[in-house]
């Protein structure tokens, strides 16, 4: 820039120069008629150089702020820390099923089974079933295999010994288990699995969790049977995997309960597996048993279970393995997490709900429970410890072992300086002597600890993770999505094709679907409206599809079903199959909702039937193609407010990284506000999909005056301590002081009351903006509303815009139909809507449809305006011929 600067001032000079001799001889004799030229052409050239020096002069200092500033962004960007000279050895978690009875004891290196039986909801008792329990008759057991020599049981050392997490090795041994599955936590089972006719066949499945070394399966099978069976052509055959694990003869007499014991070999075992229960039934010696007699059955006791016998092993904790073992979808139980809370502070409400938030989008359907702890001490064996704060925040931070050091209250680098503020840390670690895995989230300052905290919600940056540690130094800001933008629904356009459409387990397209078989299932398609459509008549589906050749023409078609409403179907009526055929089916405007799904099913029947009803149907197929278009009709408007919209998360998951969604706390929250606060961040992030999640909370004091206006407000507390006591104070329905409560012109005071409500109005601030309260007149009161946000059989029943929320049970089963109550009332102060059209006439079609008195108001009032005009020119008229 000097260089520059100097290289102006010769140029200007030289000008100065030139002008100045150019002057002097225009001033000798004989040259005074160009002296004025001469001097103008001076001044020319002198403002030209002037020009020049500023130009070149503000280029350089633009150019030399702009160097600057890209040094300074490069030196933000590239921020290296000196990391500790010898890092620890990988910390290792090793899985333990039960809790030992001093926490100190060290668990024992020898093979020391432990036995866990899965809890399993309270079932009510089969109508068929007697009253008294009956004795379980010794299992019969069917040997496939050698068994394998168990290991001798040894008892636990007494000998208190703390073995360091930093020197576990991984081929530690850790002590065998067993664990119990009884077929009625799975939904289908219930009271009982019945297997009907002459051939019938049931699937449940299983997993296997994660650092499970499974040393012997077995699948115990209690069953029940029609005495109408013939022992020697009746058979029960189970299978895993598809191989056969063996069969046993259907002859137990006058209905008496039989049991056996199967053998499965670990190898077969997977991730995923599937048990199928195969029965086979005939109760006609001579000839040909009737498929439809009611005498053939079978049924499935509830309490029949699978039995495993299995070594946890030890696995070393590296971010490339997140979310495991803090979350695994392949856990037979659920998943538990455990906040280790600080004393209050603002600034661990919003890391702490946008984390929660995340693992709901990681669990989808697969329960999460969650507690909070106030001391390390506090923590059992089986859950996962989350550590979120500051190391002021957080003192139990100086207690673990990490391989950061803590001095003065701050975390320090490999060089002994304090990390800067806006650092993230995270370091996974264990306790119990590494029997529960221990996340930290942490950093010097508030906006590390958010940081830290941003990089483990947005999966684009969480993939990169790895190793025991990460110092996040710079994060990318992913920009909100568009608010209609959800990507487990429909497509935006109003004419799309199957293969738009993304399947709810990968987000793949749907490629073309073929099934097999008579008795072929429906092909389901999910067929998710989003929130705010609303549509009209004119939507169609173009079905495209094929069939495979020996159908009966006669007896086989296709069906089109939406949400098991039958929309359209065809006859299939080539004996030869068919390919790429059309079918055109109008879709109910009243039919089509946010978790709606279509059915097409084949009708596969072959043209010879089979001996005694059994059909040899293998070669029929029909085949669903991925090209089959959708024709919808449909625009944005939605009616406010709306706790069945909330199902599916709207408004507050609009857009879908919940950047419009803010959760308002009391001043001073209590636990169960807490729990509430995750328990709602929870659920959003099962309902939506998105990059990132920024989902921010607040508490009374900490509120900014423009998120009232811009956002989507969620309130959380106690009638005493709730922080829009307005919100509760409107509407139809009521919740007011000393118990108080008000509907319509009622008002009565209870004592006590425990019950929750759930109640959503239009905000105050904003026309287009919700406030949704989660609150009560008691901390009970406010444990029933997480638990309806937890348990989805609850939560997917809400509707109107008020329910009253009551149990009689302390921790209610989500398997209890009568586990709680809820009272669904249409209490709210005012409703809005919220639509984005152009059409006029679709606007005053609405507004009609709506406020249809208003219409019968206009007709009568058009009636009696022309019925007026009538009169008067029929008086006119008749005066006329008078005169």
């Amino acid at each position: 820039m000097v260089h520059k600067l100097r290289y102006t001032l010769f140029i200007m000079k030289g000008l100065f120069r030139h002008s100045q001799r150019t002057t002097d001889s225009a001033s000798r004799p004989g040259n005074q008629d160009n002296r004025r030229f001469l001097r103008s052409q001076f001044w020319l050239r002198l403002l030209c150089g002037t020009l020049v020096l500023v130009l070149v002069t503000a280029g350089t200092l633009t150019l030399a702020q702009s160097d600057r500033t890209v040094q300074e962004q490069e030196e933000k960007l590239i921020r290296e820390y000196n990391l500790p000279n010898t890092p620890p050895p990988t910390p290792v978690y090793k899985p333990l099923p039960t809790a030992p009875t001093t926490p100190t004891k060290k668990p024992s290196t020898t093979s020391t089974r432990k036995r866990i039986t899965a809890p399993a909801p309270t079932q009510q008792q089969p109508q068929n079933t007697p009253t008294q329990p009956q004795p379980k008759p010794e299992p019969e057991t069917v040997e496939n295999t050698t068994p394998k020599p168990r290991p001798s049981d040894q008892p636990e050392s007494d000998t208190p010994t703390k073995t360091p997490t930093t020197t576990t090795t991984e081929t530690e041994t850790l002590p065998t288990s067993e664990y119990i599955l009884q077929f009625n936590r799975v939904p289908i089972v219930g009271n009982r699995l019945r297997l009907r006719s002459v051939y019938s066949e049931a699937r449940l499945g299983f997993t296997r969790p994660r650092g499970w070394k499974i040393k012997s399966a077995k699948a115990l099978i209690r069953f029940q049977h029609s005495p109408a069976l013939i022992a020697k052509y009746s058979n029960l055959t189970i299978l895993v995997n598809d191989k056969s694990i063996g069969s046993v003869p259907l002859n137990r007499k006058q209905s008496e309960v039989g049991q056996t014991l199967f053998n499965i070999q670990a190898k077969d075992i997977g991730d995923f597996n599937e048990l199928k229960i195969i029965a086979q039934q005939q109760n006609n010696e001579k000839g040909c048993s009737n498929p439809g007699d009611a005498t053939l059955w079978t049924e499935i006791l509830p309490d029949s279970e699978l039995q495993f016998e299995f070594q946890p092993q030890p696995i070393p904790l590296t971010f490339n393995r997140y979310p495991y073992p803090f979350f695994d979808n392949l856990k037979l139980d659920a998943n538990r997490i455990t906040y280790l809370v600080p004393k209050f502070n603002e600034d661990w409400l919003t890391p702490a709900s946008r984390f929660q938030a995340a693992l709901g989008r990681i669990a989808e359907f697969r329960p999460i429970e969650t507690r909070l702890i106030k001391t390390l001490k506090n923590v059992e064996w089986g859950e996962s410890l989350i550590i979120i704060g500051t190391p002021t925040q957080q003192p139990a931070l100086k207690e673990l072992d990490l391989p950061f050091s803590i001095a003065q209250n701050q975390i320090l680098d490999g060089s002994k300086n304090p990390l800067p503020e806006d650092v993230g840390v995270l370091i996974l670690t264990t306790t119990l002597d590494g029997a529960v895995p221990l996340l930290v989230v942490t950093g010097n300052g508030p906006e590390g600890v958010t940081k830290a905290a941003q990089f483990l919600v947005q999966p684009d940056t969480e993939k990169i993770g790895t190793g025991q540690a990460i110092l996040v130094n710079n994060l990318k800001d992913i920009p909100p999505p568009p608010p209609r933008q959800w990507p487990k629904y429909l497509p935006l356009e109003n004419s799309f094709k199957l293969r738009d459409i993304k399947t709810q387990d990968n987000g793949k397209p749907i490629e073309d679907i073929t099934v097999r078989g008579s008795g072929a299932p429906p092909i389901q398609i999910d067929f998710h409206a989003l929130p705010d459509d609303e549509f009209s008549r004119g939507s169609s589906m173009t079905l495209h599809y094929s069939y495979g050749p020996q159908t009966n023409p006669r007896t086989s078609a296709v069906e089109v079903l939406l949400d098991g409403v039958f929309i359209g179907g065809a006859r299939l009526s080539s004996e030869n199959g068919a390919k790429r055929q059309k079918l055109n089916v109008d879709l109910p405007a009243n039919l089509i909702k946010s978790d709606s799904k279509i059915e097409v099913a084949f009708r596969l029947n072959p043209r010879e039937p089979g001996e005694c009803g059994r059909f040899t149907d293998q070669q029929l197929t029909g085949t669903v193609h991925a090209d089959t278009s959708f024709k919808l009709n449909r625009q944005q408007s939605v009616k406010l407010p709306s706790l069945e919209l909330l199902q599916s998360g709207y408004p507050f998951a609009a857009p879908q990284d919940l950047s419009l969604t803010a959760i308002v706390l009391p001043e001073s929250p209590t636990n169960t506000d807490l729990l509430t606060m995750l328990a709602f961040s929870e659920r959003l992030g099962r309902l939506s999909q998105a990059n990132s999640v920024k989902l921010n909370v607040y508490t009374t004091s900490t509120l900014p005056p423009d998120v009232p206006k811009n956002n989507h407000l969620v309130a959380i507390g106690t009638r005493e301590q709730f922080p829009f006591p307005e919100a509760l104070d409107s509407g139809g329905f009521r919740l007011g002081n000393a118990f108080s409560r008000q509907s319509s012109q009622t008002t009565i005071q209870t004592l006590p009351d425990n019950e929750g409500i759930i109640k959503q109005i239009i905000s105050p601030n904003n026309r287009e903006r919700v406030l949704l309260a989660l609150s009560a007149q008691t901390e009970n009161g406010l444990e029933r509303v997480r638990q309806i946000l937890l348990k989805d059989p609850w939560f997917f029943q809400l509707q109107k815009d008020t329910v009253l929320i009551s149990s009689d049970q302390e921790d209610a089963s989500s398997y209890e139909p009568d586990a709680f109550k809820m009272e669904f009332l249409e209490r709210a102060p005012s409703q809005a809507r919220i639509e984005e059209t152009f059409n006029p006439l679709k606007k005053l079609s609405r507004f009609l449809q709506e406020n249809w008195i208003v219409l019968v108001i206009a007709i009568i009032a058009i009636g009696l305006l022309f019925y007026g005009i009538s009169q008067n020119y029929l008086k006119r008229l008749s005066d006329q011929k008078g005169h």
